[in-house]
């Protein structure tokens, strides 16, 4: 082999070896690729959601992101479903956490292919059922992904998220919409509203189910997530609720260093409602018995928002710790 071709072989040679070192030096939290997703949904009122009333519904595309961690072979995932503000920087900090412990994440973008940016302010822009069909179609994409481990999924979301984490684990909900074949490992809530009592609500996955909330929450109380966890533990679920003290709605932010509480101005909460299922899927306001509207008196503005670094870490280091077990990871 004539020099000048030893010489380019062992120059191609070093730049391999600087290209594979340098792979191998990635910080935990950086995955090894993105994968964009587009999700075929519904746009459903929750009465259609509640009936089964698919035909009735609008279609519509949504979309997903699939970061996948380092690591060999079919993964671990956690599905991260956002709030009312559509994702945000918070989502990050947890993605960035889990793909560090060598779990992929699938993050789902409800809001945009509806032509939603924000719907605090107007609640009824979208029913509060419709992320959960987005959640179930998530779902099937992953079972078929050959880098997914289809029976460790994790569902995890945030407030209106949150909320759609919480009740997508009702069997009758799944039976109704989860056309996937499998079913979440596991559910973890963040500080969701439990203001609504559905039909069968104590009928859940046999999954783990774990709630994050603050105590001074004054978006989504916890006082009625309390009541709805008693239910769910009389009923012998595995439910388990973390309550943490001086934690505003999105005590997470703390991730990202917040630590103040602000109004979230002109914000809808149904802190002082209580609404249940009626006849045909149709939502009721308790107290008046008449159907549910966010017109209702009952429904207030204003409720605060705000980080708090020193809960958002207990509550990282808890939900780790949980899915180290839980995922059985090395």
């Amino acid at each position: 082999m004539p020099r000048a071709f030893r010489a380019a072989a062992a120059l191609i040679a070093l730049c391999v070896l600087a290209a594979f070192a340098n792979a191998q030096s990635l910080p935990k939290e950086v995955a090894t690729r993105a994968e964009i997703y587009p999700i075929p949904s519904l746009t459903l009122s929750d009465q259609q959601f509640l009936s089964g009333d698919a035909a009735a519904g609008k279609v519509v595309t949504v979309a997903g992101e699939f970061r996948v961690a380092q690591g060999s072979g079919k993964l671990p995932v956690v599905v991260l479903m956002h709030g009312s503000s559509g994702v945000g920087a918070t989502t990050e900090a947890w993605v960035h956490a889990f793909n560090a412990m060598g779990i992929s994440t699938f993050v789902i973008d409800g809001f945009t292919g509806r032509g939603l940016t924000v719907v605090g302010p107007n609640q009824a822009l979208l029913g509060r059922l419709n992320l959960i069909v987005d959640i179930y179609r998530s779902l099937e994409i992953l079972a078929k992904h050959p880098r997914v481990d289809p029976d460790r999924i994790v569902l995890m979301g945030f407030s209106r998220g949150g909320q759609a984490t919480l009740y997508a684990s009702l069997d009758r909900f799944n039976k109704l919409w989860n056309k996937s074949g499998i079913q979440f490992a596991a559910y973890v809530p963040f500080y969701p509203d439990c203001s609504t009592s559905y039909v069968g609500d104590t009928d859940v996955a046999a999954r783990p189910i774990r709630i994050f909330h603050g105590t001074p929450d004054d978006y989504n109380p916890v006082k009625s997530c309390k009541a709805f966890v008693e239910r769910l533990k009389a009923a012998g679920r595995d439910v388990v609720l973390t309550e943490y003290p001086d934690s505003a709605h999105g005590f997470d932010s703390g991730l990202l260093g917040a630590a103040t509480v602000a109004v979230s101005a002109n914000a809808q909460t149904v802190r002082n409602c209580q609404i249940k299922e009626g006849d045909g899927g149709v939502l009721m306001n308790a107290s008046t018995q008449a159907p549910f509207t966010y017109k209702d008196s009952c429904v207030e503005l204003n409720p605060h928002v705000g980080g708090n670094p020193a809960t958002a870490a207990e509550s990282r280091k808890a939900v780790e710790e949980f899915l180290q077990a839980l995922l059985k990871l090395g």
